[in-house]
């Protein structure tokens, strides 16, 4: 069961509007796959409201740049996994350029619907 969550534009990550000049909502699986690149996306402390959540982007992952890509996938998975109604999570890279490291989250939910999001 998914729930529903603002659509971000894919490319800037973003507020969207929708055909009727509206702010676009996400509906149906992909918010849950939206939501889980959200959290893979968050840095920790960065939500004002509960800091510890998010990724350890400034101490481990970006931390002169020794974290391996296996650690980074995991804590990756582990983000999407704090998604409420993820039920599994894989993660794949599609690219490195700079410090801009980018991929695709896929999530599956208790029904086992499959659904992807770009991060």
């Amino acid at each position: 069961m998914s729930g529903k969550t603002l659509f971000l534009d894919a490319a800037a990550w973003d507020l969207a509007l929708d055909s009727g000049g509206n702010i676009a909502v996400a509906t149906s699986n992909y918010s849950l796959a939206q939501d889980a690149a959200s959290a893979i996306r968050t840095f920790q402390g960065e939500c004002y409201y509960d800091t510890r959540q998010g990724l350890p982007y400034w101490t481990q992952i970006l931390d002169n740049g020794q974290a391996s890509i296996a650690v980074v996938k995991a804590q990756f998975v582990a983000a999407a996994l704090t998604v409420p109604g993820v039920a599994s999570a894989q993660v794949y890279f599609s690219g490195l350029s700079g410090r801009n490291l980018t991929g695709q989250v896929q999530v599956t939910d208790s029904s086992g619907i499959v659904s992807t999001a770009e991060f």
